[in-house]
């Protein structure tokens, strides 16, 4: 599957996401400048902070509460796409996704 990042100045950085990688990890591979994964996808550090595009969100559904909570942590400003890409798994109904990388 396709996933296209967008960087704060606007630019972007589209790959070929293997199915079940989380999209932390797929960025985290793909050098994508804001996304950090210091936890490594363990949900404890929320340096994966990402806006699911607004045509995107109900295919990619929200946050669980405790996804949630964590959200409030995160550096940049929380919008109603966001989400930590560490809890997104690539699927093939996901292909073409775009995620928002947040300036911080």
């Amino acid at each position: 599957m396709k996933v296209t990042w967008i960087l704060p100045d606007g630019a972007q950085v589209t790959a070929d996401v293997a199915e079940g990688l989380s999209l932390m990890e797929a960025a985290v591979a793909q050098n994508v400048p804001g996304v950090v994964g210091e936890c490594g996808g363990n949900l404890s550090c929320a340096t994966c902070h990402v806006q699911v595009a607004e045509d995107w969100a109900g295919r990619v559904g929200g946050p669980d509460d405790f996804e949630d909570a964590m959200l409030d942590t995160v550096e940049a400003a929380r919008g109603p796409g966001s989400r930590l890409s560490c809890q997104i798994r690539a699927s093939a109904d996901l292909d073409g996704l775009v995620l928002i990388v947040p300036e911080v």
